[in-house]
């Protein structure tokens, strides 16, 4: 691996554990048996490489949602596909994250919200749509309204979690909001479709951790 891979592929992995506030570059560079010198020759400063790793990030989304749509048997499934892998990705992230990109890395958070704001929603409105025609979903949806407000809830769960860590599993919430919003917009054919694959994912274990009280 290149030295700009290692150091992007650590400073990520430290970032999403610990928050990127709490991760300085004399931590990435002494996790990498390295020097600070080396990392400012592929990275002008911090900023310059959480925008790195964010562009990453919103590669690993699109590839992660569109691996989703092809393998989802329907549009509910699609959706649990999605909590699988929230699942696999959340459970030792902090929340802490979104937080500090907004707040001290706008460049990486302009990508995070254009992703969010056109790609996620454009995902959330084609989820929608398939649904209808799968009678899974109400036909009677404003899709671009719920598309929107679907889309507005993303960032909730970090929030909850990072002011109640103790209380609130960033994972637990994630899942449980996408359920709300799931049962919302189902019809009756749809709700036992969720029930169906609430126990599929029950028996991966998935539930049972991330609805534990």
């Amino acid at each position: 691996m290149e030295p700009k891979d290692r150091i992007q592929s650590k400073a990520r992995e430290l970032f999403l554990r610990y928050g990127i506030r709490s991760v300085s570059m004399d931590d990435i560079a002494s996790q990498l048996g390295m020097s600070k010198k080396t990392i400012y020759q592929s990275f002008a400063d911090k900023d310059d490489l959480v925008a790195a790793v964010m562009n990453v990030e919103v590669t690993q989304i699109h590839n992660d949602c569109e691996f989703c749509k092809r393998q989802a048997k329907d549009a509910i499934d699609e959706i649990f596909g999605t909590m699988q892998q929230i699942y696999d990705q959340f459970t030792n992230l902090n929340p802490m994250l979104l937080y500090d990109i907004e707040k001290f890395h706008p460049r990486a958070f302009e990508t995070f919200r254009k992703m969010k704001e056109e790609y996620l929603l454009q995902v959330i409105a084609l989820n929608l749509k398939r649904g209808i025609k799968e009678e899974l979903y109400r036909e009677d949806i404003n899709i671009e309204l719920m598309s929107r407000y679907r889309v507005e809830t993303i960032m909730t769960p970090f929030a909850i979690s990072a002011s109640s860590p103790s209380k609130f599993n960033l994972v637990m919430i994630t899942i449980e909001l996408m359920e709300h919003f799931l049962y919302g917009v189902a019809t009756l054919k749809g709700h036992k479709l969720i029930t169906k694959y609430k126990e599929e994912l029950l028996k991966k274990k998935v539930y049972e951790i991330t609805h534990k009280k």
